[in-house]
């Protein structure tokens, strides 16, 4: 099964305005989320440890073990800071170029071991085009994500080529799959900010699923 997306007017029914607008408040809402089941879980441990030192005559070892758990929820709440940061903006992408961050993305998850990533890059990218290519960035973490949490896959394979003469994208994993039809309702929101992005890069974006045999998404910027 396969959907064709001219220029997304069937895709996305409004402007491009309207699907910055719809990305943004995705993305507050991702990070609003992260901070409250993250960062403020792990506050309000460190502010009981902090109230319960102030329990008179408490004994030693109490307070070494108190401390220990601050200490330690500290640096959780600053691990879970550098990342939601890194998630907004990757410094190494601001820095190097979209190359190097999709490098960096990849490696992250290769090391964790839940699925392989196969990235390979034919295209020498425009660092004067970063602004553009952060897009291009969040559409592969959506696309990572989908497939990882979704569709369950344990490969991935990402390749950038010039493709009468675009810059294209080919994406491809080895997860369960979809029905197209599900871009239609709340089981395609992910797909749906992808396409939001593309809009936006004046793109064009193509998708191949069905059940149990993964997805193909091509894209171009």
């Amino acid at each position: 099964m396969k959907l064709e997306l001219d220029n997304l007017d069937i895709f996305l029914k409004n402007s491009q305005l309207s699907a910055v607008i719809q990305t943004l408040e995705s993305d507050r809402k991702r990070i609003a989320q992260e901070m409250h089941d993250d960062i403020c879980s792990k506050l309000n441990v460190i502010s009981l440890n902090c109230h319960l030192l102030k329990i008179p005559n408490l004994p030693q070892k109490d307070i070494e073990e108190i401390t220990k758990n601050i200490i330690e929820y500290t640096s959780k709440v600053l691990n879970s800071s550098k990342k939601i940061s890194h998630s907004l903006l990757p410094p190494v992408l601001e820095k190097f170029g979209l190359h190097a961050g999709i490098e960096e993305l990849c490696s992250e998850w290769n090391a964790e071991s839940i699925v392989k990533i196969e990235y390979v890059n034919n295209l020498k990218f425009d660092f004067n085009e970063n602004r553009n290519h952060i897009h291009v960035f969040r559409i592969l973490q959506e696309l990572i994500s989908n497939s990882i949490q979704h569709g369950c896959a344990s490969t991935i394979s990402i390749l950038f080529d010039e493709v009468n003469g675009k810059q294209t994208c080919r994406y491809t994993d080895n997860g369960k799959g979809f029905n197209l039809d599900q871009l239609n309702n709340s089981e395609g929101i992910g797909m749906k900010n992808i396409a939001s992005r593309i809009a936006v890069l004046d793109g064009k974006l193509s998708i191949e699923s069905k059940k149990d045999n993964g997805i193909l998404v091509v894209f171009n910027f």
